[in-house]
């Protein structure tokens, strides 16, 4: 039986980016204080928690802080050391848990948990050294395969195309990892990501499948509803959902998938947390990621996935401030029907870093397509085929 923690609550969250950003304006709004430990100096993102912990994750004092503000923890960035989750779990409450987010953390571990568990996924071999990785090239298709760092790999880090004719010794000792994951390659047709909430008493829903279109491996556009047949929607969502059971999961869960040409859905990864394919239930939906993590994490039923909208939401990274010694000029954005800006409060823009998203709804699919190419000639960037 859950408790309910009520507004006035602390919520504790571990991590300090643009996630733990948008959970805090939530919470605020429904009442409830952020204590955010992010693990370094501020860089922007994380200004807007009552409380923050700027002490390294390997800190003592720093755990002493957190446990004593916070009432329940949750996490807005997977790669927090697994020691440190188990400590705040041994003192507070903290939603997902340690085996879910450790088992998202690392693509073995993952890999491993998916298969075990009758999930379809990229067929993959763990290789641990140049001798191993020799026998698994030799098992690759003619397309070859993606080697993959095992830990912290994330928006295309970490990843090596390779083929069966790969010289072993020279790909591992250029790799840099202990352990690795070697996958098929997938010729990709579509990819989609599914965001499901699951609540402590095990109830459980999901949004709409989100069609996410990358570029230089980093998500450009998220479009919903996704541009695939009712099958495959059908199909992502029974795995979704099965997988946040399996995992017993509370809190809000991303399921990232491949379509193959082949007519496959293959569970690339999953995200123990709010995702940036799911920013556009903010504007478009009865209740947005962020309100649902509240929701499940502090005893609350889960709310509506409904959207009442379609919408587009289109990433803005640093190079839109790159591009001109002046900040972007947003009037003619948002000038368009239907365009909601949001940016992170970051201080410093970068080449590839994520800054802000502008969310475009509209009556028809179409149209907030049209709106968000429009936006991207304004903003330079390059616009979608």
């Amino acid at each position: 039986m859950s408790q309910t923690l009520l507004p006035g609550s602390t919520i504790g969250v571990l991590g300090g980016g643009q996630l733990g950003r948008m959970l805090t304006s939530e919470a605020q709004r429904m009442g409830y204080r952020v204590v955010s430990w992010i693990g370094g100096a501020d860089s922007g993102p994380a200004a807007t928690a009552d409380f923050i912990i700027e002490e390294p994750f390997n800190s003592e004092a720093g755990l002493a802080r957190f446990i004593e503000m916070a009432d329940v923890a949750t996490v807005e960035f997977e790669n927090i050391p697994r020691k440190l989750l188990e400590k705040v779990a041994g003192a507070l409450p903290l939603m997902p848990g340690v085996l879910a987010i450790a088992t998202c953390q690392h693509r073995e571990r993952e890999k491993l948990f998916l298969s075990g568990n009758g999930f379809p996924c990229a067929a993959f071999q763990v290789v641990d050294s140049a001798e191993t990785l020799a026998e698994a090239l030799t098992r690759l298709p003619e397309n070859g395969g993606i080697l993959k760092t095992a830990e912290f790999g994330y928006d295309g880090k970490g990843q090596l195309p390779v083929t069966s004719a790969s010289n072993p010794e020279e790909t591992w000792s250029g790799f840099g990892a202990p352990r690795a994951v070697l996958e098929e390659k997938v010729d990709l047709a579509a990819e989609l990501s599914v965001l499901v909430v699951r609540d402590q008493e095990g109830r459980t829903v999901c949004y709409d499948p989100c069609e996410n279109i990358h570029r230089d491996h980093i998500l450009d556009v998220t479009i919903v509803p996704a541009r695939v047949g009712e099958a495959v929607v059908k199909e992502a969502r029974q795995v979704s959902l099965g997988i946040a059971e399996a995992l017993e999961y509370v809190g809000i869960l991303a399921v990232e998938f491949f379509v193959s040409y082949d007519g496959r859905l293959i569970v690339n990864e999953m995200a123990p947390r709010p995702h940036n394919s799911g920013h556009h239930t903010i504007d478009a939906n009865e209740v947005s990621q962020f309100e649902q993590q509240l929701r499940a994490i502090t005893g609350l039923p889960v709310g509506s996935t409904r959207a009442h909208s379609p919408t587009v939401m289109l990433n803005l990274l640093g190079d839109v401030w790159c591009e001109t010694d002046a900040p972007p000029d947003w009037s003619n954005v948002l000038n368009m029907p239907g365009a909601t800006l949001h940016l992170y409060g970051k201080h410093e823009a970068r080449r590839g870093r994520k800054m802000g998203h502008v969310t475009f709804t509209a009556p028809t699919l179409e149209e907030a397509l049209a709106n968000q190419n429009r936006a991207r000639e304004i903003l330079g960037i390059p616009v979608l085929p």
